[in-house]
């Protein structure tokens, strides 16, 4: 066994640490690059680029950016050489009969580099060589792309040149050539063979695949090499290239067997893969859709039809896998213990692996550049745009899945990584269970699939989990609701429930309940309506204003919905009511020009509920009729009433603070003096302060303060005519006439309504005319709501002043249950539900917020874009301590972090939608 073992050591254990040193700091390593001009292709400078390096980390941290940048600024044409010979060795050795080296050569060539022999020999191992090749390549291609822009002259010239050559003379090439012939394999250019030919005519020449071309078949090669990143049972006699799906599911019914021994050599040929599609970020948002990346371009155009159904299932079988891994490593075990993560350290194959699949994946389905842009087809409202095999064959063929199996294996991939991600942050032990690094890539490939695929659309909405999806992906939305990183990942989650709403299979689906494993305080007692409506309200009442672009998204999806709501709870009734009552205060109203759409859109849902299903939600419409005076209100609003509003809020909140300053310097004064606060005047200190933190929505805009029933009771006897109150206000005739006396005084002070007007109500300085608020209120939809109000206000006002009755709630809530105001109402209109619609500014930022995911991730441990001029999106780095990589994480804002005024981050160029 140990017979290969030298005799003697020369030295004691040697680390090899000396040739990298040397290679980082003596003029003959990677100085040279930009120290000595045109370096021989054939010099042996460039042999220690394949065999020096051990890891990945060695070439990410022996080659700096820098040091390529350099180069391109001092020796370009060196630069250019280390990219062909690199890609040469790598193409020779895919040829090579001792590639890939068998697993005892690869374990003695990697203990070569801590021991060596007398003799100074070590074995050579291919895979190491072709592994250190793609490394080089993932290490210097960024710092081209950076270099290069918008112009791509170096690349164009180094990676997509087509050689023209005479055909005679290039004999023995064909069988290169022919992995990237597409078309025309059935003998049409036979012609070109024929070996008549007449003497003395001129000599043909043919082009060569260019660089880039080879270099994309030569990975797709290695994906699908067995010994290297297959198991090599199953190769075929000597063609160690077999193309065969990765794992069991969509397309393949057959388990090659395990290969997680190659788990590793898949992530670094898909890194490398990733790297090349990355030439998108270094283009500006203006220019993505007009200039395409020529690598995409060309694996979603010029890819065979078998390489991409390969490439596609492998990648989705391995990512729809994951929740259902049966590994039985030591690793694997680990994975499910407490605090793993913080014990054992570095990163997990498996899921490194699942999370580059993802994100190699979501890249190709989300390609829309150039002419991959898909193909519009109809006319009019029935104009559709749908991707093509020419256009985009990734996305084309995943829109071709129907079989009913391969829906059912995506649909539980996806609802086990949504389950494993509930569990990781909703665990008894906090932080106990390390987050699912890809669920951001499950969350935008999920939208994909189901805006590419229309079957696999209708059969989440029809399946018994369509409403447990929306149920994970409104929670998550709550999870991650408060972290301004992630509320590009917000918006991209109120545009898929807003699409799903406009089915009318989901509708359908409301009256169910929710199965899904949520942590408990998301649960809600009730139907799927019930739950959506909650988690609404939950993200836009605690938000502070932070996330009002996903809003109209959510309040769309809630007016899509409300024709199917059915026996909603008194929770949800007063939770939609709370609502409108705040989209409707002039101090939201007239902030910015956008908000009265959102109050017209909570219209709609009332009108759509009253007319369609009024006698399956008394809740909902005694919750209506307690509101009447705010509807009332909306009919008559005018800029100068809501500015009087205002108005009176502001100083009703400045008597409040004085009074609050006033306690305030009593009780110092108390304190002073040694008295002791009394029990009773404590307590009720506290109940106050209690009170005043429980105004729903009051975040949403300075001044938007109503009273919330967090336990959704109400009071049946409360009179009709009387509004809940809006704010705290003095009860005593001398306070409201001290209050009507400041008011008067406020207003001579600062002049006419316009005059406030114009200084702007809201955070942003718009400013308000009549004309504009004519313009909106209107068309407010509050016909059905006020033919409700004047039918039904008189007669629960009856029925809560006859006093002989013992339960007037229950009078009340029996007369709502039977009432059919069919002789009143208009006939309910067809639905018309608002789907999303893709523009180019949507594409632009969803492929930003893609990246900038991407870029975060590939931050550690390597950095792949680090210290590259991104151009994509903005990137912010703080000032924090190098180990804590999370902080600086969280800080790198790519196209998914949006703007908040309470939070100092840059924003995404692409973010404009």
């Amino acid at each position: 066994m140990f017979s290969k073992l030298p005799q003697r050591f020369t030295a004691p254990f040697e680390l090899g640490d000396g040739a990298k040193l040397a290679f980082r700091s003596q003029p003959g390593g990677v100085s040279k690059l930009a120290t000595t001009r045109n370096i021989s292709q054939t010099d042996s400078y460039w042999e220690q680029y394949a065999v020096l390096f051990d890891t990945p980390s060695d070439v990410f941290s022996l080659i700096s950016p820098n040091d390529i940048r350099r180069g391109l600024l001092e020796a370009p044409e060196n630069i250019a050489t280390l990219i062909r010979v690199t890609t040469s060795r790598l193409f020779n050795l895919v040829s090579d009969h001792t590639f890939p080296s068998a697993a005892n050569a690869s374990v003695v060539a990697y203990a070569s580099t801590f021991i060596r022999t007398s003799t100074g020999s070590t074995e050579r191992s291919t895979t190491k060589e072709a592994l250190n090749c793609i490394r080089i390549l993932q290490r210097v291609l960024p710092v081209v792309f950076e270099a290069d822009g918008e112009s791509s002259t170096f690349e164009l010239e180094v990676l997509w040149k087509a050689e023209e050559v005479e055909e005679d003379s290039e004999q023995g090439g064909g069988v290169e050539e022919s992995q990237f012939v597409i078309e025309g394999e059935d003998g049409s250019d036979s012609e070109a063979e024929s070996p008549l030919k007449t003497v003395g005519s001129p000599k043909r020449t043919k082009k060569l695949p260019s660089l880039g071309e080879r270099l994309f078949s030569c990975i797709i090669d290695l994906l699908f090499c067995c010994g290297f990143t297959l198991p090599t049972k199953i190769q075929v006699d000597h063609y160690k290239i077999n193309y065969v799906i990765w794992e069991k599911g969509v397309g393949s019914t057959a388990d090659p067997g395990p290969s997680h021994a190659f788990d590793a050599n898949k992530t670094e040929v898909l890194r490398l893969l990733l790297i090349l599609l990355s030439r998108q970020i270094y283009i500006p948002p203006s220019a993505l859709l007009s200039k395409p990346s020529l690598y995409t371009l060309h694996i979603v155009q010029k890819t065979s039809r078998r390489d991409v159904l390969t490439v596609l299932c492998s990648l989705l079988n391995t990512a729809m896998n994951s929740a259902q891994s049966t590994e039985m490593s030591i690793q694997s075990m680990a994975g499910k213990l407490p605090y793993n993560h913080l014990v054992f350290k570095g990163e997990d194959p498996r899921s490194t692996l699942v999370g580059m699949c993802f994100q190699v994946l979501v890249v190709l389905l989300d390609f829309q550049s150039g002419s991959a842009r898909d193909m519009l087809s109809g006319s009019g409202e029935s104009q559709a745009a749908s991707p093509t095999a020419r256009t985009n064959s990734f996305r084309y063929f995943l829109a071709k899945l129907h079989r009913t199996q391969d829906f059912t294996f995506i649909v539980e991939g996806v609802i086990g990584i949504f389950e494993q991600q509930m569990a990781s942050t909703n665990n008894l032990l906090p932080g106990a269970k390390k987050s699912i690094p890809y669920v951001i890539d499950t969350v935008v490939f999920l939208w994909k699939m189901m805006e590419l695929n229309k079957k696999f659309r209708l059969y989440v909405l029809e399946s018994d989990r369509a409403m447990d999806i929306v149920a994970y992906l409104m929670a998550y939305c709550m999870d991650i609701k408060d972290k301004p990183q992630q509320h590009g990942l917000c918006r991209a989650l109120s545009y898929i429930i807003q699409s799903l709403s406009a089915e009318a299979a989901f509708g359908l689906k409301l009256t169910s309940p929710v199965k899904a494993q949520l942590a408990t305080k998301y649960n809600v007692a009730g139907t799927a309506a019930d739950f959506m409506i909650n988690a609404v309200y939950s993200i836009v009442a605690t938000t502070s204003g932070a996330l009002n672009s996903l809003y109209p998204a959510l309040i769309i999806a809630l007016s899509n919905s409300a024709p199917y709501f059915k026996n909603i709870s008194v929770i949800a009734s007063t939770r939609l009511v709370q609502l409108f009552k705040s989209f409707s205060n002039p101090l939201f109203l007239l902030a910015d020009e956008g908000h009265p759409r959102l109050l017209f859109f909570m219209l709609e849902a009332f009108s759509s509920v009253i007319l369609h299903n009024l006698s399956d939600n008394p809740n909902l419409i005694y919750g209506i009729l307690t509101a009447h005076k705010t509807f009332e209100d909306l009919g008559t609003f005018t800029l100068s009433r809501g500015l009087r509003e205002i108005k009176r809020v502001q100083l009703a909140k400045e008597e409040l603070a004085r009074k609050t300053e006033g306690k305030s310097r009593d009780k110092n004064l108390t304190d002073e003096t040694g008295e002791q606060e009394e029990p009773s005047d404590e307590k009720a200190r506290l109940l106050e302060s209690e009170q005043g933190g429980e105004n729903d929505l009051a975040t949403l805009e300075e001044g938007t303060r109503q009273p919330d029933n967090l336990d959704g009771t109400r009071n049946p006897n409360l009179p009709m005519s009387e509004e809940l109150p809006s704010v705290a206000e003095p009860t005593s005739e001398k306070a409201r006439g001290k209050r009507r006396a400041q008011r008067s005084m406020s207003m001579d002070a600062t002049g006419s309504l316009e005059r406030i007007a114009a200084a702007g109500v809201g955070k942003n300085g718009f400013v308000p005319t009549q004309e504009w608020v004519t313009s909106w209120q209107q068309g407010l939809p509050l016909d059905a709501v006020m033919l409700v109000i004047s039918e039904l206000l008189p007669k629960i006002q009856e029925l809560q002043a006859a006093r002989h009755k013992p339960n007037p709630t229950s009078a009340i809530m029996d007369l709502l249950r039977s009432v059919t105001l069919t002789h009143v109402l208009p006939p309910a209109p067809p639905l018309t539900p608002r789907k999303f619609v893709w523009s180019d500014a949507s594409i632009v930022w969803l492929t930003s917020l893609i990246w900038g995911e991407i870029y975060v991730r590939g931050m550690t441990p390597l950095g792949l874009w680090n210290s590259t001029n991104v151009r994509l999106f903005y990137v912010k780095h703080t000032q924090t301590h190098q180990r804590q990589i999370t902080e600086t994480v969280t800080n790198v804002v790519g196209g998914f972090f949006g703007r908040s005024p309470d939070t100092p981050v840059g924003r995404p160029r692409g973010d404009r939608v």
